[in-house]
């Protein structure tokens, strides 16, 4: 798999009561594939899989591959815990003919970079599908270091590392560059295109995919980064904010009800954003877009 383009971790839309919403789902998978995105995952941090059972989990794959129907790659999430959980959720992406899975560190725990490595290679062997890297020391408190990956590159090489720690100096410094290097960090995907990433997963994507395709078309396609600095300079006080402020997942979700899809609440213990705080984010969407929209000529 050439993992390329811009890739929408799906959030997971709920009714109030908390069970799946489908037809908000259907739709927002719709919006982003009539809007041009490349890829979408399947339960990664923004879908709350850490708020699903295995069984809510299973069944979100199956509806996904149904409304997904083979428009674009589907990636599917496979972190928990356990070793054997990511093991049995590696499994049934393969039942769903999902196109790769995402692989990270398990949490909590704090492996070293061969225990790392294990349960990557592990996750691998049930899944025999293309392995994709998640790297995101902040949530998870460990880093793939330089150990794990090159025990994980001598057995399997993964096509992409997705990196988010937020650190370029990760893309400068490319010890196997066989592997792709992703970008997923919100606000550092132009230092990430201009040394050499040709992907990036974003979560704003969900709701601005116009905006996300737009700098990955100014920087990767057209290798045109004064354009690129523009956009990302429109971009970049929204991306900012979601990697400060927090309320992280809550913003994505309200962000795709300005869309006119209903994502419905969090799964606690998160909770909705504040009137003030919903204000705030339009307002910064809104003069994003129409930033965007002077740049590139088009609707936003």
């Amino acid at each position: 798999m050439k993992f390329e383009g811009v890739y929408s971790p799906l959030v997971t839309p709920f009714h109030k009561d908390f069970t799946l919403n489908k037809q908000a789902m259907q739709a927002s998978i719709d919006l982003l594939i009539d809007a041009g995105i490349h890829g979408l995952i399947v339960a990664g941090t923004e879908g709350e899989y850490y708020a699903m059972s295995m069984k809510e989990r299973v069944y979100l794959m199956r509806v996904a591959k149904e409304m997904i129907a083979g428009r674009v790659p589907m990636i599917i999430g496979t972190s928990a815990i356990r070793t054997e959980e990511c093991i049995e959720y590696a499994r049934q992406a393969k039942v769903q003919a999902a196109d790769a899975v995402l692989v990270t560190a398990p949490s909590i725990a704090l492996p070293t970079g061969p225990e790392i490595a294990a349960h990557v290679l592990a996750i691998e062997r049930a899944a025999r599908l293309p392995l994709i890297l998640h790297n995101d020391p902040q949530r998870l408190s460990v880093s793939l270091n330089e150990s794990c990956l090159a025990q994980i590159v001598a057995s399997n090489p993964p096509c992409a590392l997705v990196d988010n720690s937020g650190d370029p100096e990760h893309m400068r410094a490319r010890a196997h560059p066989q592997i792709d290097m992703s970008c997923g960090s919100n606000s550092h995907a132009l230092e990430f295109f201009a040394w050499g990433a040709r992907s990036w997963v974003c979560a704003g994507s969900n709701f601005a995919p116009e905006a996300h395709i737009a700098l990955y078309q100014a920087c990767v396609i057209e290798s045109d980064f004064v354009k690129g600095r523009a956009i990302m300079s429109a971009m970049l006080p929204l991306m900012q904010a979601f990697e400060t402020q927090g309320r992280f997942v809550q913003s994505v979700k309200h962000g795709l009800n300005t869309r006119g899809i209903d994502a419905g609440p969090p799964r606690k213990p998160l909770h909705p954003l504040a009137q003030d705080e919903k204000e705030r984010l339009e307002s910064m969407i809104d003069t994003m877009n129409k930033s965007i929209a002077k740049i590139t000529g088009q609707a936003v």
